[in-house]
C-alpha cells in the first residue's frame, strides 16, 4: 500500500478506511521530552462498525435495539481470560452509579510485568515478526487503516474492556455471558452510544478502559502515509476489536509539530497547522467524516500545556519539574482540529479589571429574536450549547491569554482589551458561541501565519501586537469567526476551503465594525476600503498562480465523493505554493459579499443565524449552504440566482468571477480610497520637486490616514518607478512607518528594498526577525514587472526561514537583492 508522492505537485492522500469502521473516541496518554524532541506514549481508539454507525445515525433507537439482540459471526478468536481486578490499574475507592471508576491520577504500569516491553518489541518489528503481510492476508482479514506519517509505532494491542469492573453491565444481550470478542465489542458499542447527558460518566469509563490490560497483540504494518492493523481471523469490521491501544513516539522531524524556542528563549512545541494535519502527532482517521471526541493526559517539564479542550486544565505536579494536564472534548470533530502547545508561557492578565471585560447577559432585541431557535439540533448527539439557555445568552465566554513574559506589556496594551468586545460582537451577529471557553496563545516568531483557530484555542502571531489595535482586532475577529465556520460547521470535502476561510474573511469585517461600535455609515466605508485592498490582492493572485489552483470547487460533481473504503485525496494538498495562496479567502469573501449586497444585510444575516443553528455540529458542502440560502430568501431578491449559476461563475471557474468584474467596473471608488489617491498625488508631486525650492512655494499638508489607508497608499507608491531618498525619509517621518502594524511595515520594507534606501535597512532587519510569519505579497506584475524577482528573492528567502534570520544573513540578502535590482534596471 506504500504510495510515493512528489510533494512538489501531488495531492495529499487520506488513507483511513472510514466507510468500514470509524474512530468514535481517542484517549491519549503522552510524555513530552524537550531534550530528545519526542512525544511518546499511548493512544487508545474506541471504534464503531461503519455499517452499524450509519444505521444508528438514521435511527438511533432502532439500531440500538436490533444490534443488542444480534449475534455476530467470528473467525474463532481465542477466549481471553484476564483477571477482573488489578490493584495497580483500577481504584475501588471511586464509584459512579454503582460502577467502579478509575482514578485519573493513576497510570497503567503493566509494562513493568513485561507485557509492554517496547524495546523488546521494537526489535521484533524490525525483523517483520509482527508486521502485517497485506499481500497474503488482505483478502482474508479485515484491515484497519489509519492515517500515519513520521511516527515510530512500537506496539499495537487489543484492550480488554471486559476487565474493567462494572462494565459488563453495559451488555444488554443475555446471550453474551462469556468474555469474547463479541462481548468486548458490545461493551464498546454501548459506551460510545451513551446519551449526551451521561457525558461525564462516559469520559470516566473511557479513562478506565484506556488503562485496562491488553488481551493480545495485533499485527501491523506502516508505510509512508498509513498504519495498517489486523487481527488474524477477524474478517470483517464487526469482528475486528473495537478498543485498541497503540504504543508510539513522534520523530523530531515530524511535520505535524514544531520544536522551537519562544521569544524568551525557552523551549516549546506546538502543532503548526501542517498540510499533513495531525498524522505525525498520533495515528488517526484524517477524513473529516471521521468525527470523534477525545481526552488526553500530557506530562511535561513546562509551565503550561494548552490543548483543544472544554476544560481549563490546571497542572498537577507529579514530581519536581514535571506536571500533568488533562483535557477533554465532548463535541465530535475531525481529528485534524486537535491542537496542542507545550511551553514555558505566562498567563497574561489585565492590571485592572474593567466592567466592560466581564461577561454579561442582556435581553434580546427584536433583531436577535431568531437566535433562540426552538427544536432539536440536527447533529449527532452531544452536550450542545445551542440547547443550553444560559449559553445562548453568554456574550463573552471565559478566556485566557498566554505568552512569553517578555510580551506582557504588548498583550496588556492591545490583545487583552480587545478579546471581550470581539467576542461580544461575534455573539451579536451569529448568536450562541459554539465553544464554552477560549485560550489565546502568542506563538513563537516562526509561526507560519498570522493566526490559527482550533476548538477552544487560538494561536496568534506576535506580529499582531504592534502598531495599534487594528491588525490585532481584525485578525482576532477572523479567528473567532472560525468557531462557527471551520470548526462547529466544517467542510465535508477539504478542497472546499472557502466554506471556512471565505466566511471568516467576510465575517471579520462585520465583527470588527461591531466591536468598534461604528455607526452603519462608517462601518460601510471601512468595509468598502478593505474590499478595495482585497480586490487588488485577488488580481495579483490570479496573475501569479496556476489556473488549476484558482478554483474553489476543483472536484466539481465529485466533491465529497470517496472510494468504497472511504479513502480519498486532497487536491494540491502537498503543493508548496498552496501555503502562499489566498484564493479561497478572497474569492470566497467576494462571493459572500456579493450575496449580502444582493439580499441586504438584514436578510442575509438573519438567514446566516438560521443556517448556523441548522448545521452546527455537522459537515457541509457548498450546495448545502447555497440551496438553503436560495430557499430562504424572497423570490424577488433571487433574480437570476441559482446554485448552478453560482457554481459556474464563482466556484468552478478559474480567474476572476464575471459578476465581480462587472461590479468593480461599474462601482465608484469609495471615499476612503479616493482620499488615498489624493495623498498619492501629493507624494508624487513632492518626489518631483527639485532639492532647492522657491521660498514662497507651499508645503503639502498630508491627511491622517487609517491603517488600511496607509497600506493602500504604500501599494500605490510601490507602482512608482523611482522615489528619492528624500521622499522616502519624509514618508517615514510623516506616518511614523517604523511604528505601524505589520501590514503597513511589510509594504514599507518593500519600498526600502526596491529603492535601496539604506538608512532604513534596520527596519527591514527588524521585520525579517520579528514578522517572518507574514506571507510574501508579490508585487503587481502588470505595473512593475522588472522589480518582481528582486522583491520575491528577499521575501521568499526569509519569510519562512526557521529559526529567525541572523543579522549578517539579512545584510547579505539586502545587498544581493539590491545588486539584482541594479542589474535589472540597467538591462534594456
Amino acid at each position: 500500500m506504500d504510495i510515493q508522492l512528489d510533494p512538489a505537485r501531488d495531492d495529499l492522500p487520506l488513507m483511513a478506511n472510514t466507510s468500514h469502521i470509524l474512530v468514535k473516541h481517542y484517549v491519549l496518554d503522552l510524555d513530552v521530552d524537550f531534550e530528545s524532541q519526542v512525544i511518546e506514549g499511548t493512544i487508545v481508539l474506541f471504534l464503531e462498525d461503519g455499517k452499524r454507525f450509519k444505521k444508528q445515525n438514521s435511527s438511533v433507537e432502532e439500531a440500538c435495539q436490533s444490534e443488542s439482540n444480534k449475534a455476530c459471526k467470528f473467525g474463532m478468536p481465542e477466549p481471553c481470560h484476564i483477571p477482573v481486578t488489578n490493584a495497580r490499574t483500577f481504584s475501588s475507592e471511586m464509584e459512579y452509579n454503582d460502577f467502579a471508576i478509575c482514578s485519573k491520577g493513576e497510570k497503567d504500569t503493566s509494562d513493568k510485568d513485561g507485557n509492554h516491553d517496547n524495546q523488546e518489541h521494537a526489535s521484533g518489528i524490525s525483523s517483520s515478526k509482527y508486521c502485517c503481510d497485506t499481500g497474503n492476508h488482505g483478502s482474508e482479514d479485515f484491515l484497519l487503516v489509519l492515517d500515519c506519517c513520521d511516527l515510530s509505532v512500537l506496539k499495537v494491542e487489543e484492550v480488554d474492556v471486559a476487565a474493567v469492573p462494572g462494565l459488563e453491565k453495559f451488555t444488554r444481550s443475555p446471550e453474551l455471558t462469556v468474555v469474547s470478542e463479541e462481548f468486548r465489542n458490545q461493551i464498546v458499542h454501548e459506551l460510545v452510544t451513551l446519551p449526551a447527558n451521561r457525558w461525564r460518566e462516559q469520559l470516566d469509563y473511557y479513562a478506565c478502559c484506556s488503562q485496562a490490560p491488553g488481551c493480545g497483540e495485533l499485527l501491523f504494518d506502516t508505510d509512508t502515509w498509513s498504519l495498517q492493523i489486523r487481527k488474524t481471523g477477524a474478517q470483517t469490521a464487526t469482528d475486528f476489536p473495537h478498543a485498541i491501544r497503540i504504543w508510539y513516539k513522534t520523530k523530531p522531524e515530524g511535520r505535524s509539530v514544531t520544536w522551537t524556542s519562544d521569544q524568551s528563549g525557552r523551549p516549546c512545541v506546538y502543532t503548526v497547522g501542517s498540510p499533513i494535519n495531525n498524522r505525525a502527532l498520533f495515528p488517526c482517521q484524517e477524513p473529516p467524516v471521521a468525527m470523534s471526541t477525545w481526552q488526553a493526559t500530557v506530562r511535561a517539564a513546562a509551565s503550561f500545556v494548552l490543548m483543544s479542550g472544554e476544560n481549563s486544565a490546571k497542572p498537577t505536579q507529579l514530581w519536581e519539574g514535571c506536571s500533568s494536564w488533562y483535557y477533554y472534548v465532548t463535541m465530535p470533530m475531525p481529528a485534524s482540529t486537535f491542537t496542542i502547545a507545550v511551553g514555558y508561557w505566562t498567563e497574561m492578565k489585565m492590571e485592572t479589571c474593567s466592567s466592560n471585560d466581564l461577561a454579561t447577559e442582556r435581553p434580546f432585541s427584536p433583531s436577535e429574536a431568531d437566535f433562540r431557535h426552538v427544536g432539536v439540533c440536527s447533529h449527532m448527539e452531544y452536550p450542545c450549547r445551542f440547547q443550553n439557555a444560559s449559553a445562548t445568552t453568554q456574550e463573552i465566554i471565559p478566556h485566557r491569554v498566554f505568552a512569553p513574559v517578555c510580551l506582557t506589556g504588548a498583550c496588556q496594551e492591545t490583545l487583552l482589551r480587545l478579546i471581550p468586545p470581539c467576542l461580544s460582537a461575534a455573539h451579536s451577529i451569529l448568536g450562541t458561541h459554539p465553544f464554552s471557553r477560549l485560550d489565546v496563545l502568542i506563538v513563537p516568531a516562526n509561526f507560519p501565519s498570522l493566526g490559527m483557530a482550533s476548538p477552544h484555542i487560538v494561536f496568534l502571531s506576535q506580529s499582531i501586537l504592534t502598531g495599534g489595535s487594528h491588525l490585532c482586532g481584525t485578525r482576532l475577529c477572523h479567528e473567532i469567526a472560525h468557531a462557527w465556520f471551520g470548526l462547529a460547521i466544517g467542510a465535508r470535502d477539504w478542497t472546499e476551503e472557502w466554506l471556512s476561510e471565505g466566511f471568516a474573511t467576510h465575517l471579520e469585517d462585520v465583527f470588527w465594525a461591531a466591536a468598534q461600535q461604528l455607526d452603519p455609515h462608517e462601518a460601510r466605508e471601512q468595509q468598502e476600503l478593505r474590499a478595495c485592498l482585497r480586490w487588488r490582492r485577488l488580481q495579483d493572485e490570479m496573475q501569479c498562480s496556476p489556473e488549476e489552483m484558482q478554483v474553489l470547487r476543483p472536484s466539481k460533481d465529485k466533491t465529497g465523493h470517496t472510494s468504497d473504503s472511504g479513502a480519498s485525496v486532497i487536491k494540491h494538498g502537498l503543493n508548496p505554493e498552496k501555503i502562499f495562496m489566498q484564493v479561497h479567502y478572497l474569492k470566497g469573501y467576494f462571493l459572500l459579499r456579493f450575496l449580502t449586497k444582493r439580499l441586504g444585510d438584514e436578510t442575509y444575516f438573519s438567514f446566516l443565524r438560521k443556517f448556523v443553528h441548522t448545521f452546527h455540529g455537522q459537515l457541509i458542502l457548498s450546495q448545502d449552504f447555497l440551496q438553503m440560502l436560495l430557499e430562504n430568501i424572497p423570490e424577488e431578491k433571487r433574480l437570476e440566482l441559482s446554485v448552478e449559476n453560482i457554481y459556474q461563475d464563482w466556484l468552478e471557474s478559474s480567474g476572476i468571477p464575471k459578476p465581480l468584474q462587472r461590479e468593480r467596473r461599474a462601482g465608484a471608488e469609495c471615499r476612503l480610497a479616493r482620499q488615498v489617491r489624493a495623498e498619492v498625488t501629493k507624494w508624487i508631486r513632492v518626489n518631483r520637486r527639485p532639492r532647492k525650492r522657491k521660498r514662497r512655494e507651499k508645503e503639502d499638508v498630508f491627511e491622517k490616514l487609517l491603517p488600511d489607508q496607509l497600506v493602500l497608499l504604500l501599494e500605490h507608491l510601490l507602482e512608482q518607478k523611482t522615489l528619492s531618498p528624500r521622499t522616502l525619509q519624509s514618508l517615514q517621518r510623516t506616518y511614523h512607518l517604523q511604528d505601524q502594524d505589520a501590514e503597513v511595515r511589510h509594504r514599507w520594507c518593500e519600498l526600502i528594498v526596491k529603492h535601496k534606501f539604506t538608512k532604513a535597512y534596520k527596519s527591514v532587519e527588524r521585520f525579517l526577525q520579528e514578522d517572518q510569519s507574514r506571507p510574501p505579497r508579490l508585487l503587481r506584475q502588470r505595473t512593475v514587472p522588472t522589480e518582481l524577482p528582486a522583491e520575491a528573492l528577499l521575501l521568499r528567502a526569509v519569510d519562512w526561514t526557521r529559526p529567525p534570520v541572523p543579522t549578517e544573513l539579512i545584510s547579505v540578502l539586502i545587498l544581493h537583492t539590491g545588486s539584482v535590482q541594479q542589474e535589472q534596471e540597467s538591462s534594456p
